[in-house]
């Protein structure tokens, strides 16, 4: 029995000399941000992944009613934004510039559509800058694909 708790302490040693508790907490925040944002993204959408549905373009003309954008134009960027943003942001893929966008989508969202939310879209927003000021560390695809880059390749 010894030898067992033995072999699970140096595991769970060589597990934190690999990840950290920073790692696992902005993997909790990047799937938490992305998860709102999809399923926000999916109640746009009919017939196709991709195709805002005729309610969501006449909210984005009444109840939204966007300054200086055509509600057509805001309903497919809010769609292709909730998509594709949430995706890239829990695979650790360009996480800075998705966290970076998603929170550009709550402070449009704050300020124009929703400024009585204030509590929710405060919590969004500390998710997504801790994301981005944090980066995606390093249960990421960006960690894997970049790790080595900046590093002297002189041995």
């Amino acid at each position: 029995m010894a030898s067992y708790i033995v072999r699970l302490r140096r595991l769970m040693d060589r597990g934190s000399s690999i990840f950290n508790a920073q790692d696992f907490l902005v993997l909790w925040l990047r799937c938490w941000l992305a998860n709102i944002f999809y399923a926000s993204g999916r109640t746009k959408v009919s017939g196709g992944f991709l195709e805002p549905s005729e309610i969501t373009v006449a909210l984005f003309e009444d109840e939204y009613a966007l300054p200086f954008i055509d509600p057509e134009l805001a309903a497919q960027l809010a769609v292709y934004g909730e998509t594709f943003l949430p995706i890239l942001l829990i695979v650790g893929l360009a996480s800075r510039l998705s966290a970076l966008g998603l929170v550009g989508m709550t402070l449009v969202i704050q300020i124009f559509v929703y400024p009585a939310l204030f509590a929710e879209h405060i919590l969004w927003l500390a998710a997504g800058l801790a994301v981005f000021v944090l980066g995606p560390g390093r249960l990421s695809l960006d960690h894997i694909l970049f790790r080595n880059f900046g590093k002297s390749r002189i041995t």
